[in-house]
């Protein structure tokens, strides 16, 4: 699912850099689920933190290794190659893919575009992505 989303955590939205919130979790039938709440949270304080402005939400179910395969990953890479973000901003690295044959590349590729892959669950430090 895709949420076009304007949060600001000041008046001056166009100083805040713009990211992209991608949330690849469980999903509820009706309604999220715990992991995904949390993943949303998190994201949005993050942003907050970091003065960015989060432009869209964008989010697929867990299950496929493979990002390319996921509509939500699609739609993030598809904003960056028009220049929309900065950041793309995620939980964590299996949020991308469990998988680090699948994961690495498209960490790279959107490094290529200038987009940052960012951490938002604080163990990781809001570690950029290797």
């Amino acid at each position: 699912m895709i949420k076009t989303v304007h949060t600001s955590n000041s008046s001056h939205d166009g100083a805040l850099a713009p990211a992209v919130l991608y949330v690849c979790a469980q999903r509820g039938t009706e309604r999220p689920t715990v992991p995904e709440e949390h993943a949303v949270d998190e994201g949005h304080a993050f942003a907050d933190e970091h003065h960015m402005r989060i432009v869209a939400e964008i989010t697929d179910p867990y299950g496929d290794p493979d990002p390319a395969k996921r509509p939500g990953w699609r739609r993030v890479k598809e904003m960056a190659e028009h220049g929309q973000m900065t950041a793309v901003i995620v939980r964590w690295p299996n949020s991308i893919s469990p998988d680090d044959a699948l994961r690495y590349p498209e960490i790279a590729w959107c490094r290529q575009r200038g987009v940052r892959v960012l951490f938002s669950w604080s163990p990781l430090g809001a570690q950029e992505a290797p």
